[in-house]
């Protein structure tokens, strides 16, 4: 269903005792009737098992150990904000936060603390959100001890019925919301209310984005909140899910000892969400903002339709999948070509809730150039229309397809608990039955063969409807010259143009399958911490392999050569600024696109960037499409094609970047900082839009060609792999190459990075909302050469985060989401920093820089109290437990482990350092890094405050 959602994350945070309740039993079992899905004949997935309770409340559960030993709660309410009344916009939002204000067994401000002595950090294991139709609550547990279930259930519990909802706490809350709403509001969003508006006009969820109005968030009380909770939080309306590595049996009897008891007032009506006036036509809407983009969109509406579960339409929607894929290809190509007359064009159907269903025509150009745009976009939909599609691009789409679902069958025995909620909550939210990936499979097998390109073209012209007359709407940063007639002529002219059938295209066969003798292993040793193989080829060439199979059929690759960002100089900074353009510049023998068609049915890609040492060409494959991958890495090093249609599309997006560098406070200040912070060190800067527009692929290719050619090359793969497949594979393709050098360049001069001396307040400007201003300060520290000094830094960044939370946001409501950071780098000699940052209405910038200055005080000058200690690092402890049970995590250590191979003794430190950090520690690093008078403060202010006080 489409939802317009729009999320607005507040932050839950929950604790429990297991003891399974006598007398009190789940009906457990799959029954589609529990959720109104009676029609259905899809075989769920056994895996998961389901259950309601005697008071109604529905559970889905499922034993799953990838990452082992961890599990996600989910506490899904089926109200959000169209479920509001006129005088309660925003409460829903609202409620959501006072689930952490206070409850029947968990004091005000205590559930934070709760969850963070557990390990769960703020934000990132302990979350909620809500939208139109829902309001979600998590807890991603770090452990799988019953204990901490109970905890978590027990959290979830008094959120579900047990709020206090006092009235006092709400007006410390008050604070957070009005902070959250100001935060949220920029160009993206009130072009969302604008378009909303002209889609839709008079529809209720017009009126009910979930930020609410702030005439209801200013004046909401207790009563009001506790209303709406009592009427929508109910057993009936609530469903509970948990995936993770505990038996079924003990989620169960958890979920009976917590919830069995409660009673609510029964399930609340279905929320009014329209109307819908389908039948609108040939009306026209400008809207303008200068950190706009251009886009022209063309819309009409037809009647919704229900569309059950079943084998049958999903036969049907696949092969609606394939005529669209189809459609949106030949948009992509397009966009793809020399001067291509459109940035981005896509062409789809969906459902406005069950009051309509709505096709558009989304055409993004370059400014100025919406007609060229609109007129090319919509030709090429015409043309597929009018002249169907061919036989090879219905291939493509079903290859497509059924890689991905056969990849889905191989490492469906370590899907993860992420992925699983997933799924469950698609049957929640859209009645999505969740299948097994194998009977998937059996269904696409059974006739995916059959779809032809006629049968495609008819499942599209059935499902959208006709853009007769249709409704067009333009935003960018200025009116399209002409108005609303020029869109309308412009769009009319298009409709009636001549159009040609699609000229043939021969699909070619991949051009790099041979470079030359295999290399061969001249070295290996063996690591038997990590299960490590560190390999070296005759040429240079290193690998580092680790086989594990934590995610079944996937493998992790990561390929450095030597260079990066340490090649830009003072002279020369934009060196290297290019080189994540390559890619689309595809291959000499192969463009990009070209590339797509001749490898799809394949899990490869070809996607390179700048870290600070080294080329990356990283990504995720199959085994069995391993030699391939690595084929297509070493093509796109010793064959660039260097096309001129990356360049064009690069300088578009530079253009982009330039108009919108300053439409938010954070872009403002990300965009200028660099240049302050180290004195104008042009390696740092931004430089002149006219700098970035000179720039092409051959100086890029004199400038990189050399360490292209002949730099170190380091690969990691980490994954579900046969090591002596591996090891070939690359030996066919990067350890066939001309001899490398065998050694990362130092590059001593270029890791010289200075911090400005010059401490004095600075003021930069934003050009977006005029009451939102942003307060950051930095501290030079240092580089991560001393481990056990890292660590106390971190340490000391997550108190501090955790006292500006707790000051900020919940003692004087001023900031929504006040943030820290510690960077000590890993690159530049000597360098690294501690910063903060708070959002906050300009009218309380002065208040906000004396409250931060109370806290930083307060760290220097007494050491804190255990229990703080034990919540910063409990989390960070939680983190390195765990970090080994993610492929990204064994990859963090195997990408440099040949040439920083004395950086994985670390990973066997942090423990011991962590548990061995004092309060003491903790103060001494604020005392010496954080000192009063050092801080680099940067006060982003809007354009029309008149000055650092306004």
């Amino acid at each position: 269903m489409t939802r317009f959602a729009l999320p607005f994350a507040a932050f839950l945070l929950c604790s429990t005792a297991l003891a399974a309740q006598e007398g009190e039993e789940a009906t457990t079992g799959w029954n589609p009737a529990d959720w109104e899905i009676e029609q259905t004949d899809i075989a769920v997935d056994p895996g998961y098992s389901f259950g309601r309770l005697a008071n109604g409340m529905r559970y889905i559960l499922r034993q799953n150990s990838t990452p082992e030993d961890t599990a996600l709660v989910r506490l899904h309410i089926g109200s959000g904000s169209l479920d509001e009344r006129d005088d309660e916009r925003g409460l829903a939002h609202f409620l959501e936060h006072m689930a952490f204000n206070g409850s029947k067994r968990v004091p005000e401000g205590e559930m934070v603390k709760l969850l963070e002595r557990e390990g769960l950090a703020f934000g990132a294991d302990t979350n909620a959100s809500t939208n139109f139709e829902t309001t979600v609550y998590k807890l991603n547990l770090p452990r799988n001890d019953e204990a901490l279930l109970d905890t978590a259930l027990m959290l979830m519990r008094e959120t579900a019925g047990e709020l206090t909802i006092a009235q006092d706490a709400v007006e410390r809350e008050r604070g957070v919301i009005l902070a959250e709403r100001r935060d949220r509001r920029n160009y993206a969003l009130t072009e969302t209310e604008d378009r909303l508006a002209f889609l839709s006009p008079g529809a209720r969820y017009v009126d009910r984005l979930p930020i609410g109005t702030l005439e209801v968030l200013e004046t909401a009380d207790a009563a009001r909140l506790r209303a709406f909770y009592e009427r929508t939080y109910v057993p009936e309306n609530t469903v509970l899910v948990i995936v993770g590595d505990y038996p079924v049996a003990v989620m169960e009897a958890a979920i009976n000892t917590h919830f069995a008891d409660w009673e609510g007032a029964g399930d609340p009506v279905e929320p009014e969400t329209g109307p819908i006036d389908i039948t609108r036509k040939g009306e026209t809407d400008i809207y303008v903002d200068p950190a706009l983009s251009e886009r022209v969109t063309v819309t009409s509406f037809g009647p919704w339709e229900e569309r059950p579960d079943t084998s049958d339409m999903r036969q049907a929607n696949l092969v609606r999948q394939i005529g669209y894929g189809v459609i949106n290809r030949r948009l992509e190509k397009v966009a793809r070509q020399a001067d291509a007359p459109f940035r981005g064009a896509g062409f789809g159907v969906g459902d406005v809730f069950e009051d309509g269903r709505m096709t558009n025509l989304v055409i993004d150009t370059a400014d100025g150039e919406w007609q060229k745009g609109l007129e090319a976009a919509t030709l090429e939909l015409r043309r597929a229309l009018e002249f169907g599609f061919t036989e090879d691009e219905v291939r493509e789409q079903v290859a497509r397809l059924r890689n991905s679902i056969e990849n889905g069958v191989k490492s469906s025995d370590t899907r993860t608990n992420g992925a699983l909620v997933g799924t469950a909550l698609n049957l929640v939210d859209d009645g999505t039955v969740p299948a097994t990936p194998e009977s998937s499979l059996e269904r696409f097998d059974s006739y995916a063969d059959a779809i032809t390109a006629e049968m495609a073209l008819a499942a599209v012209k059935a499902d959208c409807s006709p853009l007769d007359n249709p409704l067009i709407r333009y935003h960018g940063r200025s009116a399209p010259e002409g108005g609303q007639a020029a869109l309308r002529h412009a769009w009319q002219a298009a409709a009636a143009a001549p159009v040609e059938p699609l000229a043939a295209e021969q699909v070619q066969s991949f051009a790099y399958t041979d470079f030359g003798t295999p290399g061969v292993v001249v070295s290996e040793e063996r690591d038997d911490r990590f299960g490590f193989r560190l390999i070296r080829f005759e040429n240079g060439v290193m690998l580092n392999l680790k086989q594990t199979d934590i995610r079944k059929d996937r493998v992790s690759f990561r390929v450095t050569v030597d260079g990066g960002t340490l090649l830009n100089t003072a002279d020369d900074p934009l060196k290297t600024a290019l080189v994540s353009s390559m890619s689309a510049g595809g291959l000499g023998k192969h463009s990009e696109d070209e590339l797509e068609t001749v490898l799809a049915g394949h899990d490869v890609r070809l996607s390179i960037g700048a870290s600070t040492d080294g080329f990356r060409i990283s990504g995720g494959t199959t085994p069995e499409d391993l030699l391939l991958q690595m084929q297509l890495v070493t093509a796109g090093l010793t064959d660039p094609g260097y096309r001129g249609e990356a360049i064009e599309r690069y300088r578009r997006n530079i253009a982009e970047f330039f108009a919108k560098r300053d439409a938010t406070p954070a872009a403002a200040y990300a965009n200028s900082v660099g240049s302050i912070l180290s004195d104008g060190d042009p390696r740092f800067t931004v430089q002149d839009q006219a700098a970035y527009e000179a720039l092409d692929f051959a100086k890029l290719a004199s400038d990189i060609g050399d360490r292209l050619a002949n730099g170190a090359i380091e690969v990691a793969l980490v994954g579900d792999f046969d090591e002596d497949a591996a090891i070939a594979a690359v030996a066919k393709t990067l350890g066939a190459l001309p001899q490398r050098e065998d050694a990362f360049q130092e590059r001593t001069e270029a890791r010289i990075r200075t911090f400005t001396a010059d401490r004095s307040t600075r003021v930069i400007r934003h050009s977006g909302e005029e009451d939102q201003a942003l307060v950051r300060m930095t501290w030079p520290t240092r580089d991560d050469s001393d481990f056990a000094e890292v660590m106390k830094l971190e340490m000391l960044e997550r108190v501090l985060r955790i006292r500006l939370q707790e000051t900020l946001r919940e003692e004087l409501g001023k900031a929504y989401s006040p943030s820290t950071g510690s960077a000590p780098s890993s690159t530049y000699t000597g360098y690294g920093v501690m910063s903060l940052a708070a959002s906050v209405d300009l009218a309380e910038v002065e208040e906000t820089r004396a409250a931060i200055r109370a806290t930083l005080a307060s760290l220097r000058e007494k050491p804190v109290d255990a229990d703080l200690l034990d919540r910063a690092r409990e989390p960070l402890l939680e983190g390195y437990a765990n970090m080994l049970k993610s492929l990204g995590g064994w990859m963090s250590l195997a990408d440099h482990a040949q040439s920083e191979n004395e950086r994985l003794d670390r990973y066997f430190q942090a423990e011991p350092i962590l548990r061995s950090i004092t309060a003491e520690d903790v103060q001494e690093m604020a005392r010496r890094y954080l000192v009063e008078g050092e801080e680099f403060e940067v006060l982003v202010l809007p354009e029309t405050a008149t000055g650092p006080d306004a």
